[in-house]
């Protein structure tokens, strides 16, 4: 592999990209696209099963960035595909959970918006990148603290609605 960066800057990048694809999405298109990804089903406890900020524009678009800036770093498209995927799945199991527990729809759960999001993608790819626990865990925290920390950013810029 060619890579521009040292292994685990890469994954952490490329993670950052597959969930901030849907911002940068959400800020480029408006309300285009921005189709449920629940489809707007409500369960047994009156809740929405993700919620309306889970848009299949925001799944299509880190499927689709993640996997070009992967080529951009020199890593193979399928790791920033799977990375996406993981990501996307992770960002809506925490709203799935944070809909049980009756929490609205964007609003900050900390540790609950942003480790399965870097957990879920990391262990898909884990093993074959041989990645140890320790260096997920790692990466894990790093990437909570590099996504508190650029949220607030990303505030400031008025690219996301709010600090968190």
């Amino acid at each position: 592999m060619d890579s521009v960066l040292p292994p685990s800057l890469a994954l952490l990048l490329l993670l950052m990209v597959a969930n901030g694809a849907p911002i940068l999405a959400q800020r480029l298109l408006g309300r285009r696209f921005d189709w449920p990804l629940d489809g707007g089903l409500v369960l047994s406890d009156q809740q929405r099963l993700l919620g309306g900020s889970k848009t299949v524009r925001g799944v299509v678009s880190a499927l689709l960035l993640t996997p070009v800036a992967a080529l951009m770093l020199g890593e193979p498209a399928w790791l920033g595909g799977l990375l996406a995927l993981g990501a996307m799945a992770g960002d809506a199991l925490s709203s799935f959970v944070k809909r049980r527990l009756g929490r609205p729809a964007s609003s900050q759960a900390l540790g609950l918006d942003q480790i399965p999001e870097a957990l879920l993608p990391l262990l898909l790819v884990g093993e074959h990148l041989q990645l140890d626990a320790l260096t997920i865990t790692l990466l894990v925290v790093a990437f909570l603290i590099l996504e508190l920390l650029l949220s607030k950013l990303l505030y400031r810029l008025r690219i996301r609605k709010r600090p968190y």
